[in-house]
């Protein structure tokens, strides 16, 4: 387990099933939300459309993030430790084929809320996309101690709702998402187990 900091809440250890529940529960409850406002709201979903540019595009922007939130993480301490905890008590009790769920599950499910659904609901606009951010950010609160990690989550909600706006295209913020999460996650074990080695 990671070493609790004072200005950490204090949350127990969670095993390898519970958090795997916990992503899937999440993920169903973050579609089934999408298909209700979809099916009783007046909304259009985001189109999703398939291409080799598309994939291209995510792949990048997912690189650009990761990239960005490597620099983040090292000059922002407050987001370093809220990352620090957020990740240890996700990532710990996984295995590595466990990082592919967290890739998918969420990039999936969170994308195909906040963008295909509510960016469209508040309008494919500048506010629209600082709006449906907002709640992005504030999903991906854990305690209000974390706010640095709500902070960083939102201006990655806006990246990923500018990139949906400007490629009209769902799949461009889902395979950024999902690329962001396996490239972040596989680097946070792979560093975690050379501690563990090295103790």
């Amino acid at each position: 387990m990671a070493e609790q900091r004072p200005d950490q809440p204090e949350i127990e250890s969670l095993s390898r099933t519970q958090v795997l529940i916990a992503m899937g529960v999440t993920a169903v409850v973050l579609l089934l939300v999408a298909r209700l406002w979809l099916q009783f709201g007046t909304v259009i979903l985001l189109p999703l459309k398939g291409s080799p540019i598309a994939v291209l595009q995510g792949l990048g922007l997912g690189v650009v993030i990761t990239l960005a939130s490597a620099v983040v993480y090292r000059v922002w301490a407050a987001y370093r430790q809220s990352a620090d905890y957020y990740l240890a008590l996700v990532l710990k009790p996984l295995v590595l084929p466990d990082l592919i769920w967290l890739g998918l599950l969420p990039g999936l499910s969170e994308e195909l809320l906040f963008r295909g659904v509510m960016l469209p609901a508040f309008g494919l606009t500048f506010e629209g996309v600082i709006i449906s951010s907002l709640c992005f950010g504030v999903l991906h609160l854990s305690s209000p101690r974390q706010w640095s990690y709500v902070v960083w989550a939102a201006t990655i909600g806006v990246l990923l709702g500018y990139s949906a706006l400007l490629t009209n295209n769902l799949l461009v913020p889902i395979v950024a998402h999902v690329t962001t999460n396996l490239i972040s996650s596989t680097i946070w074990k792979w560093r975690d187990r050379e501690k563990v080695v090295e103790r």
